[in-house]
């Protein structure tokens, strides 16, 4: 169930980033974007899996935080900090105050 929302949450910013960018600069832009993030998950997905298997026992901890869960929640850390610093951008408003 927590890996559900944490795909939820993924795809609801994905369509989030996309309007933005296809608002502000054109399609073709939010598509190229969309890409980049889509290839960012997958890659970082691998290789927080690969990381989660080296620290963490073999069947997780329990039947809801297993190893999957645990990789897609420090991916999702990651990919916080990261999108937080590479769409800067597209969260400042006119007055340049962040929202």
């Amino acid at each position: 169930m927590i890996a559900l929302a944490i795909f939820m949450l993924h795809i609801i910013f994905f369509v989030f980033i996309f309007i933005k960018i296809s608002k502000k600069e054109s399609s073709k832009q939010a598509f190229y974007n969309l890409l980049f993030m889509i290839i960012v998950f997958a890659i970082g997905w691998a290789l927080s899996t690969m990381l989660t298997n080296a620290v963490f026992p073999a069947g997780g901890y329990s039947k809801e935080l297993n190893l999957d869960t645990i990789s897609l929640l420090i991916l999702s850390i990651a990919e916080t900090a990261f999108y937080k610093f590479y769409h800067t951008d597209l969260f400042i408003t006119s007055n340049e105050k962040e929202i």
